[in-house]
This record gives structure tokens, sequence and C-alpha cells, in this order.
């Protein structure tokens, strides 16, 4: 079996604190769920997302998104098609 050592530099803390989350989970390592990250990744089983939940928005951006958020929950505004050429003539 061919292997290969991966390298990631990391706060120790951060190792730390993932070693003990790992190991609450029944891993043995932090190696060992990396691992299985990995592999569940390179199955496609797995999607990473990251979102960044502290936005800072003008006043103006928070009133024009919270109307937005206001007509999708009253279904106001709301442009539905039949299909994709309902849609293009929609947009036309």
């Amino acid at each position: 079996m061919n292997k290969t050592v991966l390298q990631i530099p990391i706060n120790v803390s951060l190792r730390n604190r993932a070693e003990k989350v790992a190991l609450s989970q029944g891993f043995s390592s932090v190696q060992e769920i990396v691992r299985v990250f990995l592999n569940k990744l390179a199955s496609n089983s797995v999607e990473v997302g990251f979102h960044n939940s502290d936005v800072d928005m003008s006043e103006r951006a928070e009133k024009r998104y919270s109307k937005i958020v206001d007509d999708i929950s009253k279904n106001k505004n709301i442009v539905k098609s039949a299909g994709i050429n309902d849609l293009l003539s929609v947009l036309d």
C-alpha cells in the first residue's frame, strides 16, 4: 500500500481541542478523524461549505434584505415558472 505523510502546521491549542472532540466521538486520534474525513471527501460523500454569520450591512441594505425576506415569507413578488422556456420568456 502506497502511503504518504500529510503535514499541516496548526496551533497546539486547536489540535488539543480537536483531539478532545475526536476522542469524545469515539475516534482514536485526530489523525483517524482526518483520514475518515479525507476518505469521505475523496469519494464525494461530504460537502464542505463556509459562511460568515458576522456580516455587517449598511442600514439601507438591512432594510432591503428584510423586505426581500418578508416578501418571500408572504409569497409576494415571486415569479414561478413551469420550465426553462417559461422562465426565459419571463426574463425577456
